[in-house]
């Protein structure tokens, strides 16, 4: 009797870990299995980071600055771009970071200028890691009640500008012998998004498209790592696709810009809530 208690109990325990897991956690297994990033696989490696002027990008940049990377910060606003930068100089002095601002739906030709500009920085170093962050995300709508507008405007810059300043990026990479593209899928790129069809189309055509280059180039030692949110881990152990959940995932960016424990038990399991 006693021992079919304590089996009851373990499986009950196995049962709340695994939904936990499955629910709350945030990374899939392989992710979270690589523990902290690695420090050397970005250490003086130039990272470009588009939509760094706030959220996710912003604390992208911090993160990869803590871990010794060069930064090209990238989004339309200069000013919020500069705030970014003053902010990462603050905390780690010794960091090199450029401004670069660019608008992704702007075409080829200006999109073409500032690949050349970003390859120039830091004495032609070339940049190492493209990190494709900066989406378009209009409020909530039903598939048949966007507009033409509107679907233009998510496309260019989601599908249409990622895809062209990849395919200007690449040959310089290529050349090098080496070169990582990191891209901020979604949940919406996989299965339906009531009420974010456009958006949802945008990421999956991202998926489709990186997903071919990754089987296009793996010979080239030029890489596509498709993930979500939180994507340092990732890039830094070479995984070729991860996803993160976002209940965890916000948690995990606070704590990072906080300078916390990004790896906290609470994070996982929550903490007890003051009565």
């Amino acid at each position: 009797m006693l021992l079919l208690l304590l089996i009851a109990v373990l499986t009950a325990v196995a049962a709340f870990l695994l939904f936990k897991f499955a629910t709350v956690v945030d990374g899939d297994l392989t992710l979270v299995s690589r523990g902290p990033p690695r420090r050397d696989r970005v250490d003086g490696k130039v990272v470009w980071i588009t939509g760094a002027s706030r959220g996710i990008g912003e604390v992208l940049a911090m993160q990869f600055a803590n871990l010794g990377a060069k930064l090209i910060l990238s989004a339309r606003t200069k000013d919020e771009l500069e705030r970014v930068k003053k902010n990462i100089l603050s905390k780690n002095p010794d960091s090199r970071v450029e401004v670069l601002p660019m608008d992704l739906s702007a075409g080829e030709e200006s999109l073409k200028e500032v690949v050349h500009v970003a390859e120039s920085f830091f004495s032609n170093a070339g940049v190492d890691y493209m990190i494709h962050n900066a989406a378009f995300e209009r409020p909530k709508r039903g598939a048949l009640e966007e507009s033409e507008e509107g679907l233009k405007a998510t496309l260019n810059v989601n599908v249409f500008g990622t895809i062209t300043l990849t395919r200007l990026l690449a040959p310089y990479m290529l050349d090098r012998g080496t070169g990582h593209f990191v891209v901020m899928s979604s949940a919406a790129g996989k299965v339906p998004a009531p009420g974010q069809a456009i958006y949802s189309a945008s990421k999956h055509a991202l998926n489709g498209y990186f997903a071919s280059l990754r089987s296009e180039k793996r010979e080239k030692r030029v890489s596509v790592e498709r993930c979500v949110e939180l994507t340092i881990i990732a890039a830094t152990h070479g995984l070729k696709e991860a996803w993160i959940s976002y209940q965890v995932g916000a948690k995990r960016l606070d704590a990072a810009a906080k300078k916390g424990n990004t790896y906290s038990w609470n994070l996982i399991f929550g903490s007890k809530k003051s009565a």
